[in-house]
């Protein structure tokens, strides 16, 4: 009821006035009967709008983390979330993959709409990236169609760590249902669990026109952590006093001893050269203009 109640009083009508959704391919939605949402995820608002775009209830592995929340305010955003169709799950992995592998079935056996991102996070950077096998599991398992979802526009109107969205026009795009019952039986074969994941994330290159990575999401945001991590470290210890110093220290002594070493040479260079005891010529002598050269002239002659 409270689903209903947000979607078609509260907040759905606050959300299409001021972003003006549009839809491609509202066609290939079915009138009933379970169906997986395959989507692209760029942004936090992802979740919203898609399943307020369609006719039909969609429930939208979330993750748990928005349900765990303390107090009034965290009672309140876990609240939010189930009533806008969004269900909690563990991505830890392991026996937590499993629970959210049978929330979804559930839904799906119940004859409802699911929505799911296959990439397992939002993109760090606006790319597409590899897949999780769950999806494909979850389609065989239930024999649902799956129906590959490109969301436009979100990480620019909701950038991850913006609260608040700009008010901007956002789209969403619809591809045609993917059946794999020709694989039915197969499910807990990986090969085939990755050739219909792939599947899927090549569908969503085409439907959202984003750059496929061939990479988990989850390992480039490790790696973009890692360097943001490096980096501040190397600020705090440029930062602390004394280590600008002793750099300038470090520069300057190799200076010296740079001009050291050239001076010496200087002077073993004149003390063996064949022209110590040779008059280097006298004032006003129009043959000597240049005395540096001089030394050259007669050790060559």
């Amino acid at each position: 009821m409270f689903y209903w109640v947000l979607k078609t009083v509260v907040l759905g009508p606050l959300l299409k006035l001021l972003f003006r959704p549009w839809v491609e391919g509202e066609e290939h939605i079915p009138e009933e009967g379970a169906a997986i949402f395959a989507s692209n995820h760029l942004s936090f608002s992802d979740s919203i709008f898609l399943p307020l775009m369609l006719p039909r209830r969609m429930t939208v592995l979330a993750k748990s983390d928005y349900f765990t929340g303390r107090g009034i305010k965290g009672r309140a955003t876990a609240m939010f979330f189930r009533g806008v169709g969004q269900l909690p799950v563990d991505r830890s992995g392991g026996k937590a993959g499993e629970a959210a592998l049978n929330s979804g079935l559930r839904v799906l056996r119940r004859g409802e709409l699911l929505g799911i991102y296959p990439e397992g996070t939002r993109s760090p950077d606006g790319r597409l990236y590899r897949g999780r096998t769950g999806v494909a599991r979850m389609a065989l398992e239930a024999g649902v169609p799956v129906l590959p979802v490109a969301m436009i526009g979100t990480d620019k109107a909701q950038p991850t760590g913006k609260k608040l969205p700009k008010i901007m026009r956002i789209g969403i795009r619809i591809g045609r249902p993917l059946s794999f019952s020709r694989y039915e039986g197969m499910e807990d074969d990986r090969f085939v669990l990755r050739s219909i994941t792939d599947e899927i994330m090549y569908e969503l290159m085409l439907l959202s026109d984003q750059e496929y990575v061939d990479e988990y999401a989850t390992s480039m945001k490790s790696r973009l952590l890692t360097a943001a991590r490096n980096k501040a470290r190397e600020l705090q210890e440029a930062a602390k006093p004394g280590s600008a110093a002793k750099e300038l220290e470090e520069a300057l002594d190799a200076a010296e001893g740079g001009a050291s070493a050239s001076a010496e040479a200087a002077t073993m260079t004149a003390r063996s050269s064949p022209v110590d005891d040779v008059p280097i010529g006298r004032a006003g002598d129009p043959d000597i203009a240049d005395v540096s050269g001089v030394g050259d002239e007669r050790a060559a002659s």
